[in-house]
């Protein structure tokens, strides 16, 4: 069968990729968290699991929504192939560094994005990714909250234990 043809778009095509590449980041942060997940739950950090499953499921939920964006503008959305992600990390803390890193990495990526849709004018595309630049003042937060435990708890005795229930509130209203 012969594809529709689409209406024109006022989606430029360096826009485009830049957006379909922020889908590919968003897959790949999702597939990365479903990693921590599975190492904090091997290693005995039930509630760090369950936080790096959530955070797994909202990077999915960011894909999704630039996807659809794509699409709804008239441009082509590309379903991103995710490559192997590192399964095993050195520490409890070095999960919380390794987000934290992500997360910055996300954080740049979405301000390229809004710089070139300023440069090209495209202000539909800077304002939809104002949710995004939002959302990632407050994901940077958490990762950086969590990795504050370590200093202030400590993983001496009972610490890592502390951290790991502590990690649960990370995010929440309590």
């Amino acid at each position: 069968m012969k594809d529709l043809l689409r209406q024109r778009t006022s989606l430029k095509e360096e826009i485009e990729i830049l957006l379909n590449n922020q889908v590919k980041l968003e897959a790949e942060a999702s597939a990365k968290y479903l990693a921590m997940a599975s190492w904090c739950d091997r290693n005995g950090y039930k509630n760090s699991a369950a936080y790096f499953m959530k955070q797994s499921n909202e990077e999915r939920e960011h894909m999704l929504k630039i996807f659809s964006y794509i699409m709804t503008v008239g441009g082509t959305a590309v379903s991103p192939e995710v490559a192997a992600v590192k399964q095993e990390f050195g520490s409890f803390r070095n999960v919380f560094e390794t987000a934290l890193q992500s997360e910055i990495a996300v954080t740049h990526a979405i301000n390229r994005i809004v710089t070139q849709s300023r440069k090209e004018e495209d202000y539909a595309t800077e304002n939809f990714l104002q949710w995004f630049v939002n959302e990632q003042i407050e994901e940077e937060d958490n990762a950086r909250r969590a990795i504050e435990l370590f200093d202030v708890i400590g993983e001496d005795g009972t610490g890592r234990y502390q951290i790991d229930k502590a990690v649960a509130k990370i995010g929440s209203d309590e």
